[in-house]
């Protein structure tokens, strides 16, 4: 058989393809690192949710002794960005022990490890008691809409345990808030500007229910670990010339809800509060994920980690949103951990950039966290 390559290596590989969103255009990615498992001898089944944007479900088989172990992640990156970046975003660099480029901590780097993890099992030719099933999905900055997919057309299955491979600089976070983007709109009836009283302004409208946000009540308690629900106008805009009254204005709204919070009763709550001057469409809309640390297997992945990390693993919280929303649900909620290489506060950056030691220690933890779950 041949030889598998490196985490790292596989990293290079896909980080030098663009995966931007928009457009998305994962195919290419997607093609790669299914033809890489396939020729292994894992089963590989890739899903479109539209043209050229595919999500794989891939699975090395076991015995079936218990439910699979699942591994999942996406291929797509956000645009670049302005600013001028010091490094080619696409050439995936080594400089200093840091592989540069887009999507090198988001997240490529966790994908390529865990793929590394399964090409390197099943080239031992050993069945575990479990499958190793790996989620790979297109579209999740803009909603987890490859996970969705996956979901709402049966792909999944079932999984005893998910580990989601988002950067956390490998260290398990337990959870996430979930996203409600809304799009809020006003109208108004358009005059001249030198006559504003046989107008009716709709930016008027928008300022008055933007100032209005400023005191929303979430009415909900702080969650222990992951903090209290958040609210926030991130753009707004409207009008079409300076001297006429506006007939159009709209605004959005990112709310960071908690897990378990009904996102239907804030939808609603929110379309009450600011009342009939207002249409509220969602843009986004996902859930949050918490599993106590309490867990047993959470406990054993502490123990796994403690012992790589040499610290005590303390509960923590994770303050994006990951395809954990769709996925997680979708297996029936089992015990879900954040855990992948590369820095938070790298993600989405100019000069993205994940350390080479990560890729590599994280590749060591899910073949401990794989083999411990299949009794290989």
């Amino acid at each position: 058989m041949p030889s598998v390559p490196s985490a790292l290596e596989i990293t290079q590989d896909i980080v030098r393809m663009d995966t931007r969103n928009p457009p998305g255009h994962e195919i290419e990615c997607a093609n790669y690192l299914g033809d890489l498992l396939s020729d292994a001898g894992i089963e590989v089944n890739s899903y479109e949710f539209a043209d050229n944007r595919t999500s794989l479900v891939a699975r090395l088989k076991g015995r079936g002794g218990k439910p699979p172990l699942c591994f999942g992640g996406h291929i797509d990156v956000v645009p670049l960005g302005t600013k001028e970046w010091s490094f080619d975003p696409f050439g995936a660099e080594i400089v200093d022990g840091k592989l540069y480029g887009r999507g090198s901590t988001d997240m490529k780097a966790g994908i390529a490890a865990f793929v590394h993890t399964a090409l390197m099992l099943a080239g031992e030719g050993k069945r575990g008691e479990a499958d190793i099933v790996m989620a790979i999905c297109a579209g999740e900055e803009s909603g987890c809409e490859g996970s969705f997919y996956l979901s709402d057309v049966g792909a999944l299955g079932e999984a005893g345990a998910v580990v989601i491979c988002e950067p956390t600089s490998n260290y398990p976070v337990l959870g996430h808030k979930g996203a409600l983007w809304l799009r809020v709109e006003t109208k108004g009836v358009t005059a001249h500007g030198s006559m504003p009283e046989h107008g009716e302004n709709a930016i008027y409208k928008a300022a008055r229910s933007v100032s209005k946000l400023e005191d929303f009540d979430f009415n909900i308690a702080p969650h222990d670990l992951l903090g209290g629900a958040t609210l926030n106008v991130g753009m707004i805009s409207g009008g079409l010339n300076l001297n006429s009254v506006p007939d159009h204005s709209e605004f959005t709204i990112d709310m960071r809800i908690l897990p378990g919070q009904d996102r239907d009763n804030v939808l609603s709550g929110i379309e009450s509060y600011l009342g009939a001057d207002n249409k509220v469409h969602s843009l986004v809309n996902v859930n949050g994920v918490y599993t106590p640390h309490t867990d047993p297997w959470v406990q054993e992945v502490y123990d796994v980690m403690g012992g790589i990390l040499s610290e005590r693993i303390e509960p923590r919280g994770a303050p994006y949103f990951t395809d954990a929303s769709a996925l997680t649900p979708a297996y029936g909620n089992p015990p879900t951990i954040i855990l992948g290489p590369g820095e938070m506060k790298m993600a989405h950056q100019t000069d993205e950039y994940c350390p080479v030691a990560h890729i590599e220690q994280a590749a060591e933890i899910y073949e401990i966290l794989a083999r411990r779950w299949c009794a290989l």
